[in-house]
């Protein structure tokens, strides 16, 4: 009532009129509001987001289901049933996975069936898989024992006495010694990279051993880095550091740096609802009796908060999302799940994680990359997903909620989480990957 009180006031004699004119832009805006509310609810920057849906898994427990039949088969038949388990002479790739037990859950084995199902014999035939089961007695870790993991695997990694100190190796697998730093993760992904630079593959993959991975990752992956090739030669730089082919959204917000790229849509925006009135003033004679120019102004101010509000409300996901391809992701990718290597980097790497000998994969990556300008690449959409929720660290960390309401309630590693990936649709998935499959055959 005070609200109409105010505009009565203004207007005295066309109090009612104003009203009703301005109900013709909160009416649209209304249902504006829902619309962008249901388009906006798996952003993670979004005033609208829900977590309770949008960490639910859908297109991951398809995979999931897919990987355990692949699994099964493999485990029950001969390997010559399902695949050439070995790859060729001269692979394209070196796909590493290294992998240690986790208390109450197994990520690995899911990891491995989704990787390798559904991929052609010639697919198939251009990875060379080494599975890394890092502990100093491989028989702690259940897929040791599996028959699956032999007959899968190009090569089973484990611990060479000769090549490293078991004892000191075996004196960081206590809880005591993961909760204390993590050595032994970078350890084992630098000997994991070892293991790669001898294969001589021109690219290194290294998942972690909690990831999902869509069908048709692998013509996907190659097809984006013959893209970095293409890219790298228009930019005329020879060396780039990595292909990113998991990163969460949790990141993508609404960033100071761009400001003035905010600035000029909502410029754009006040000129748009002004010149949107005036033109309707203008073309409709009948109209403009209830458009005087204090209501234009009055309108333009309040109805150009309101849409540039909206606009920072629904998440910069889904307002200004990056387009689909491979692009520079040199901020806000996160996190180590997934990454692909040129070979010529892999000695780099290797020693920049033994000089450092402590610390965080990714975080030591990027700290190398920001001070060298190293140009890293993403894959857009993700074709990996993260679905390991309970902690690999030793602090289990991870709560896992099945309907969590608040992001709060989440840890930093449940919220290691790609929201576009569950929307998939399996079925035109497995369709464009048989069409690229033919057409390599053709």
């Amino acid at each position: 009532m005070h609200f109409i009180r105010l505009f009565q006031g203004l207007w005295p004699e066309k109090g009612h009129s104003t009203l009703k004119t301005l109900s013709f832009f909160f009416l649209p805006y209304l249902f504006l509001v829902l619309y962008i509310r249901s388009q906006s609810s798996r952003d993670p920057g979004s005033f609208f987001f829900r977590p309770s849906s949008a960490y639910n898994p859908s297109y991951s427990v398809v995979r999931l289901e897919q990987a355990d039949a692949y699994i099964k088969a493999a485990e029950t038949s001969d390997a010559t049933q399902i695949n050439d388990p070995k790859a060729s002479e001269n692979p394209e790739f070196c796909l590493g996975i290294a992998t240690i037990v986790r208390s109450g859950v197994r990520y690995f084995k899911s990891t491995v069936g989704t990787v390798l199902e559904g991929l052609s014999d010639s697919e198939r035939a251009n990875i060379h898989l080494i599975l890394f089961i890092a502990h100093t007695d491989p028989s702690q870790h259940p897929a040791y024992a599996e028959p699956w993991l032999h007959k899968l695997a190009d090569q089973v990694l484990l611990y060479n006495s000769s090549d490293v100190d078991i004892d000191h190796i075996r004196s960081l697998e206590t809880d005591e010694a993961k909760l204390a730093g993590r050595e032994k993760a970078l350890f084992d992904y630098s000997y994991l990279l070892k293991a790669c630079e001898a294969v001589s593959a021109p690219y290194t993959i290294i998942l972690e051993d909690d990831v999902v991975a869509q069908d048709g990752w692998y013509h996907r992956t190659r097809d984006a880095l013959v893209s970095v090739e293409t890219q790298m030669k228009e930019i005329g730089t020879p060396s780039w550091l990595y292909l990113r082919l998991f990163y969460t959204e949790e990141f993508f917000g609404w960033n100071a740096e761009d400001w003035p790229v905010y600035l000029f849509y909502s410029i754009l925006t006040v000129c748009f609802v002004a010149c949107s009135l005036l033109g309707i003033r203008h073309y409709r004679p009948s109209i403009r009796p209830h458009l005087p120019n204090n209501i234009v102004t009055i309108a333009s101010v309040v109805g150009s908060l309101l849409l540039i509000g909206l606009f920072f409300a629904a998440g910069r996901v889904t307002m200004m999302p990056t387009p689909e391809g491979v692009h520079q992701m040199p901020k806000f990718g996160c996190c180590s799940q997934a990454l692909v290597f040129p070979h010529s980097r892999l000695n780099d790497l290797v020693d920049l994680f033994t000089s450092k000998r402590i610390g965080y994969v990714d975080m030591i990556t990027e700290e190398f990359a920001n001070a060298n300008q190293e140009i890293r690449w993403a894959l857009i959409p993700s074709v990996m997903q993260h679905v390991g929720r309970k902690s690999s660290k030793g602090d289990q960390a991870a709560i896992v909620q099945s309907k969590p309401k608040w992001k709060a309630e989440l840890s930093d590693v449940e919220k290691l989480w790609n929201f576009g990936f569950e929307l998939n649709d399996a079925d035109a998935l497995h369709l464009e990957h048989m069409r690229e499959v033919n057409r390599e055959h053709e």
